[in-house]
């Protein structure tokens, strides 16, 4: 196989795309087979680079776009002992891009012969699993601390949108993971003092301000995070998960009512029931309705 960047450009265009433009004249519809082919290259090659992006094949990458461009240019130039050189270079690198590539090929062929196709073309799960994996993460997180001691207030926002409340902390628009969330409550740290957010499957911001409840009839014993959970699941249907640094009991507030000292299973319960099975079982009955209406 011998690659030949030298060519003559104008018989490779009259031969070649002159005749291909020719026969898309004669046959218009052929045009939607050469859209959806450059499409197909163009989405493959979009897969191939996020594979290797961050890697070290990312370097290697550049490298052989310049070592192409230099064969190019030397073939254009007619630098023939030099074109010859790097023609060669370019017939052995097919065998060296295989084994340098030989991790990312392998994952990827590996991904193509399990059920993770959604990850190898770059589509997310389901935003039920994920909030489903958002709200494991938080509980592991808060029986974390719990178990520490260490004072922690975790609000996740539902329908009513607080991005007043986000923009009163420092934004981090981050995965949401129990390491992250513990980490941020470590005492005496930039950003244990306040709340974190968790909007749209992702910690929006940490060492946040929220409005504190001001009942009368709220116990006296409730420290500034516990009525601050109450007040902003008053003021929004958000709901707050917060951890007492006294004692290390778990509380859920939402809808203005503080339910003091839950397990980790009824932590769990509680935040599937109100955010998972709340939420999708009203948009399924939506659509329900939706096709209903249109058959």
């Amino acid at each position: 196989m011998v690659i030949n960047l030298g060519m003559n450009w104008e018989n490779f265009y009259t031969e070649n795309i002159a005749e291909y433009i020719k026969t898309l004249q004669e046959n218009p519809f052929q045009l939607v087979t050469v859209i959806l082919d450059i499409a197909i290259v163009i989405f493959l090659l979009y897969c191939f680079f996020r594979i290797v992006k961050g890697s070290r094949a990312g370097q290697l990458i550049k490298g052989i776009i310049l070592l192409v461009i230099a064969t190019w240019v030397s073939g254009l130039l007619n630098l023939k002992i030099l074109n010859w050189i790097l023609t060669g270079i370019m017939n052995l690198g097919v065998i060296a891009i295989i084994v340098i590539f030989q991790p990312e090929l392998r994952r990827a062929l590996e991904q193509l012969g399990t059920n993770k196709l959604t990850q190898f073309f770059g589509i997310d799960k389901d935003l039920e699993t994920k909030t489903k994996e958002d709200i494991y993460k938080i509980v592991i997180a808060a029986t974390e601390l719990s178990k520490a001691k260490t004072g922690a207030l975790i609000v996740i926002e539902r329908d009513i949108k607080i991005q007043d409340i986000i923009s009163t902390g420092i934004q981090m628009k981050s995965e949401v993971s129990p390491q992250l969330l513990v980490n941020i409550f470590v005492p005496n740290t930039p950003l244990h003092d306040g709340a974190v957010v968790i909007s749209e499957n992702k910690i929006a911001a940490a060492a946040c301000v929220l409005p504190l409840a001001d009942d009368k009839d709220i116990a006296k014993e409730l420290g500034t995070r516990h009525r601050a959970a109450i007040g902003i699941s008053k003021e929004s249907d958000s709901i707050a998960v917060v951890v007492s640094e006294e004692t290390g009991k778990i509380s859920v507030a939402k809808d203005g009512t503080l339910i003091a000292d839950v397990r980790e299973d009824v932590l769990k319960k509680i935040l599937i029931s109100n955010i998972i099975t709340k939420r999708f079982t009203k948009e399924k009955e939506q659509n329900v309705k939706n096709n209903n209406k249109n058959d």
